[in-house]
C-alpha cells in the first residue's frame, strides 16, 4: 500500500512541477528569490556597507551636478570631460550634446552604483551574489537611455532626417519578426542560407547512420593525404555545420584542402522518441561508433580527434576512457576547441544552473521529452543582452536598419533540441558536481580520470567566450600530464573558432607545455605566450601535420564490403531535421 501511495504522491508532484515549469518558462523563481533574500538580508546586517553606498550616491550626485553645470556654461559642451567615459554604447557624437550627455552619465553612475550594491556584500553565498549582480545588470541594460526613442539622440536625429521613415520600416520589421515567431519560421534572411546549397556544402558521403548520428566522410581535394584522418565531434547543442559554413570560412574544407581526410559527426535533432538517450549513448553510438567506422575504412590508421564546445568535453571523456582501458593508441592526438573539462568555474552560464533550476528543467523535460532550442538560446542572449538583444532591437526597430543575414547568424538560428536524460546528466555530472575534473565521471560503470590523457593535445580558448571562458578551458593543464599546445585567439565562442585566414583583426597567442612538466600559472602563460597576427587555423594544420606520417593516396569513400557503404551525399538527413 505504501508503494502505491508513494507512486501517487510522486505523480502529483511531477504534474505540479511540470505545470509550474510551463508557467515560469522553466526559470526557477525560487532560485532567484533565495538569491535576492540572501543578498538583501546580509546587506541589511551591514551598516558600514550601506553607509559606503550612501556616500557614493551623494558623491555621484554632486559629480553629476558639476558636470551638468560645466556643460551648461561651456560654449562647447561636447568637449567637457565626462565623469565616466569609454562605454561603447554612448560613443556616437550625439551623446555629448545636452541633455543626452547628462542623461547617459546619470545612467552610467547608476550602473556603477548598483554594481557596488550587489558585490562584496558580507556573508552572501557567492552564487547568490553573482545571480543578484547579473539580474541588476539585466534590468539596467533594459532601461538604458540608448534603448528608447525619446532618449536616444542618434535615433531622434535619424527620425528628423528621414521624417519618420525609419520608424515605419522598424514597425514593419517588428510585425515581420512577430509573424515569423508565431508561425515558427526562421528569422528574416535565414532562408538565403539553405543547408546543402549555401552552407554545409563541402562534398562528401554519409558512411554511417544510427539512431543518434550520421558520420560524414569528406571527399579529398588533394592527390595525396596524411594517413591519419581527422574525426570532428561537434557539440550536440547546435548543428555541426558551424564548422562547414560557406566555402571561404569552412574549417572542414580548410582541413581537406590541406591534405587531411576528414570525418564529422552530424547529431540527430532529438524528439520525444530519443528522450531516454543519455551521455553513455552519445559516447557509444556517437564517438565510439564513429571511431569504429573510421578504423574499418582506414585500418591501422591512428585518428586525430577534435571536439568543439560540449563535443570537446565528450571527446575528453571518451579519450580518458580509452586511456583507462589501455586503448589510447587509437588516437594520434586530441584537439579541444573552446571546450571545458573543469566546470568549477564555468562562467556566467552557471548563473542558470543550481539545484532548483536543474530540477525545474527536469520537470519540464519529463513532460516534453527534450529541452527546446529556444530555451538555451534565450539563456545565451541574456549573457550578452546588449550585443545580442538591445542593440539589435534599436537598430532594427528604431533606426529601421535590417542587417544582412550572415552564414554564421543563419546557423545560430538553426538550433537543436536536447534529450531529457542526456541534458539532465550533463548538467548534474559536469556543471553541478564537476565529476569529470574530480575523477568521478563514470563510463561503463567505472570512473575515468583525465590524468590518463597522455597523447598530444591542442587546446583553443577565445578571449571573449561567455560559454566556455578561456581561463576555465586552460585548467586542463592542471588535470593531465600530456603535452598541451594552448592557443588563445581573439573572438567569442563561435566567431573565435570560425576564424579563417584573412579574417580582419584576428590574432592569437600560443605556447606549448611539454609532457609531464609543471603547469604554468594562467597569468604567467598570458605574459609568456608570443602573439601572432592572423588566424590560428594554419598553426593547427601545421601542428597536425607534424604529428602525422608521410602522405599517401586518399582512401576510398566508405568501405562497402565491410558494412560502411556510402548512404547519401553530405550533408545528410539529420542536419535537415527541424
Amino acid at each position: 500500500m505504501r508503494g502505491k501511495d508513494d507512486t501517487l504522491t510522486k505523480g502529483i508532484d511531477d504534474l505540479a512541477h511540470g505545470r509550474w515549469a510551463r508557467i515560469t518558462a522553466s526559470l526557477s523563481p525560487i532560485s532567484s528569490g533565495l538569491a535576492a533574500l540572501d543578498w538583501a538580508s546580509h546587506l541589511a546586517l551591514s551598516p558600514g556597507k550601506r553607509l559606503s553606498l550612501f556616500k557614493q550616491a551623494l558623491s555621484d550626485g554632486f559629480q553629476l551636478v558639476d558636470y551638468a553645470h560645466a556643460c551648461a556654461t561651456s560654449s562647447q559642451p561636447e568637449t567637457v570631460e565626462p565623469p565616466i567615459s569609454g562605454d561603447r554604447r554612448f560613443r556616437e557624437p550625439g551623446w555629448s550634446r545636452w541633455p543626452y550627455n547628462v542623461m547617459h552619465q546619470s545612467f552610467l553612475m547608476q550602473q556603477r552604483w548598483w554594481d557596488q550594491v550587489t558585490t562584496d556584500v558580507w556573508g552572501v553565498e557567492p552564487h547568490h551574489q553573482r545571480v543578484v549582480n547579473f539580474a541588476a545588470r539585466q534590468w539596467l541594460d533594459m532601461i538604458s537611455p540608448g534603448n528608447w526613442l525619446m532618449s536616444n539622440p542618434v535615433v531622434l536625429e535619424r527620425t528628423r532626417e528621414e521624417q519618420g521613415e525609419n520608424l515605419r520600416r522598424g514597425f514593419q520589421h517588428l510585425l515581420d519578426d512577430f509573424q515569423r515567431l508565431m508561425s515558427g519560421q526562421p528569422p528574416a534572411g535565414a532562408d538565403n542560407f539553405e543547408v546543402g546549397r549555401d552552407v554545409a556544402i563541402t562534398p562528401g558521403k554519409v558512411v554511417l547512420r544510427n539512431r543518434l548520428m550520421e558520420l560524414i566522410q569528406y571527399a579529398p581535394t588533394t592527390d595525396k593525404v596524411h594517413p591519419e584522418p581527422v574525426l570532428i565531434v561537434p557539440a550536440w547543442i547546435m548543428k555541426y555545420y558551424i564548422l562547414d559554413l560557406s566555402e571561404q570560412n569552412s574549417l572542414i574544407r580548410y582541413l581537406v584542402d590541406n591534405g587531411f581526410t576528414v570525418y564529422c559527426i552530424s547529431w540527430k535533432n532529438p524528439g520525444v522518441m530519443e528522450s531516454q538517450l543519455g551521455m553513455d549513448d552519445y559516447l557509444e553510438q556517437g564517438f565510439h561508433a564513429a571511431l569504429s567506422a573510421i578504423q574499418t575504412i582506414a585500418p591501422s590508421a591512428r585518428v586525430h580527434a577534435a571536439g568543439y564546445c560540449l563535443g570537446g568535453t565528450l571527446l575528453a571523456i571518451a579519450a580518458a576512457a580509452l586511456g583507462r582501458d589501455g586503448q589510447l593508441d587509437a588516437l594520434a592526438s586530441m584537439t579541444l576547441l573552446a571546450a571545458q573539462t573543469d566546470f568549477s568555474e564555468p562562467g556566467e552560464l552557471a548563473l542558470f544552473i543550481d539545484e532548483s533550476q536543474v530540477s525545474l528543467l527536469e520537470a519540464q523535460m519529463q513532460q516534453t521529452g527534450y529541452l527546446r532550442a529556444d530555451q538555451m538560446s534565450g539563456a545565451f542572449q541574456m549573457l550578452r543582452s546588449y550585443d545580442l538583444l538591445w542593440s539589435r532591437l534599436v537598430k532594427e526597430y528604431l533606426l529601421g536598419e535590417r542587417p544582412a543575414m550572415s552564414d554564421l547568424m543563419a546557423w545560430n538560428a538553426d538550433a537543436t533540441r536536447m534529450p531529457a536524460r542526456m541534458h539532465s546528466e550533463y548538467l548534474r555530472r559536469l556543471f553541478l558536481n564537476d565529476d569529470l575534473s574530480e575523477g568521478r565521471y563514470p563510463v561503463n560503470g567505472k570512473p575515468v580520470s583525465l590524468s590518463a590523457l597522455t597523447l598530444p593535445i591542442f587546446s583553443v580558448g577565445t578571449t571573449t567566450d561567455h560559454v566556455a571562458p578561456w581561463r576555465s578551458v586552460y585548467k586542463l593543464h592542471h588535470l593531465c600530464p600530456a603535452e598541451i599546445t594552448f592557443v588563445l585567439t581573439t573572438g567569442g565562442h563561435n566567431a573565435g573558432i570560425v576564424s579563417q585566414p584573412g579574417h580582419p583583426r584576428r590574432q592569437f597567442q600560443r605556447l606549448t607545455r611539454p609532457a609531464c612538466s609543471e603547469a604554468i600559472a594562467v597569468d604567467d602563460w598570458l605574459e609568456a605566450a608570443p602573439t601572432t597576427k592572423g588566424s590560428w587555423w594554419p598553426a593547427w594544420v601545421q601542428w597536425l601535420a607534424e604529428r602525422s606520417t608521410a602522405k599517401v593516396k586518399p582512401p576510398h569513400m566508405g568501405a562497402a564490403r565491410k558494412g560502411y557503404a556510402p548512404i547519401a551525399d553530405a550533408p545528410g538527413e539529420y542536419v535537415q531535421e527541424k
